[in-house]
């Protein structure tokens, strides 16, 4: 059996197996406390009969703290991508690092895909999980190896693991923020709006979409969702170009996944339609060209530079002991510019 195709045995799994407490399996491991030698010696036979072997993180724990705070974002994990490219992980990888270093701690950018659970092999004294996906591995083997987590709510509750370690959470009110823009846009003359999104199970999209499709049935209105189907700017393009060039064409365009404005207008252009002047648009986007681009963009931000602070602060609690707040609530920040603000009125847009 490969490496691929092998299982990580867990210290929980050696308890279970020897019919032990963890405690007991961690004492039999490492020499310590005072069991019986037939215990000892009994907790090691199994734990050598199901291939366990204690990973780094565990080890340095014991020793003390490393001072490392491990961060990935879970988008594509099937797709091996850098993640920093974009303009929001990008700035939020900056503000965490700031963050982190105001209290002592470095950063370890963690991969988004890789050979089964590579990442516990990493000497981290904590983990940002950054729109994990559904049912997330990542999450439940940090947990599971007694790793503090903070991630959003939804993938912590998932995530049922027994004597579950302490986590903590930040996230946002996804629903309020996709309203709020859907609102704008329908108060600006839109009838057809349509939305770009990503085909992960990320929480953001999820409920993003989800919120769409309630605003839409609310009114008795069809949605219009394009798919991306992984990470790259071809792949967003490909996406509003087939909204564009459907028989009949959306009237206002709301992007979840990250562009840049400059580019995406110039798409918009080259496809035969003027923004605002019968296109309004709407890019959740931390791109800082958005205020300045040919109209101005309006733009839908996540506050990475909040995000980081919460995120951080709640792991060095958890990390150092403290109580504190479980979880932060955040509020999604709408920028109405030019791109979106025309008067209301909304001509059909004549079909090709």
């Amino acid at each position: 059996m490969s490496k691929s195709d092998r299982i990580r045995v867990r210290l929980v799994d050696v308890a279970r197996a020897a019919g032990v407490s963890k405690t007991t399996v961690s004492d039999a491991l490492n020499g310590a406390g005072r069991l019986p030698a037939a215990t000892r010696e009994h907790v090691q036979k199994v734990a050598r009969s199901l291939g366990y072997r204690p990973n780094a993180t565990a080890r340095l724990l014991r020793r003390g703290h490393t001072m490392l705070l491990g961060v990935a974002a879970r988008e594509y994990v099937e797709t091996p991508w850098v993640y920093a490219e974009l303009a929001y992980f990008g700035t939020l990888v900056t503000a965490i690092t700031q963050a982190a270093l105001a209290h002592g701690y470095g950063i370890v950018l963690l991969p988004t895909s890789g050979p089964d659970d590579c990442w516990l092999d990493m000497p981290l004294d904590g983990v940002f999980v950054i729109d994990p996906v559904e049912g997330d591995p990542m999450v439940g083997d940090f947990l599971a190896a007694g790793v503090p987590v903070v991630s959003d709510r939804r993938a912590l509750t998932e995530v049922a693991i027994e004597a579950r370690e302490p986590s903590r959470w930040v996230d946002f009110d996804y629903d309020g923020a996709v309203r709020q823009a859907l609102d704008h846009l329908e108060a600006a003359g839109a009838e057809r709006i349509a939305i770009v999104t990503a085909a992960t199970t990320a929480c953001f999209y999820q409920q993003s979409v989800g919120a769409y499709q309630d605003w839409c049935a609310e009114r008795g209105r069809g949605p219009r969702v394009a798919y991306i189907p992984g990470p790259g700017l071809q792949h967003v393009l490909n996406a509003v170009e087939g909204l564009l060039n459907a028989a009949d064409p959306p009237d206002a365009l709301f992007t979840l996944v990250e562009i840049n404005p400059a580019l995406l207008l110039d798409a918009i252009r080259k496809l035969g339609r003027s923004v605002p002047d019968d296109l309004l648009l709407v890019c959740t986007t931390e791109d800082p060209t958005a205020p300045y681009t040919d109209p101005p963009t309006s733009t839908l931000s996540y506050l990475p530079g909040e995000t980081a602070e919460a995120a951080v602060s709640l792991l060095v609690d958890s990390i150092e002991g403290r109580e504190g707040d479980q979880g932060r609530l955040l509020s999604a920040d709408f920028q109405i510019r030019a791109s979106s603000a025309f008067p209301a009125r909304r001509p059909a847009f004549p079909s090709p």
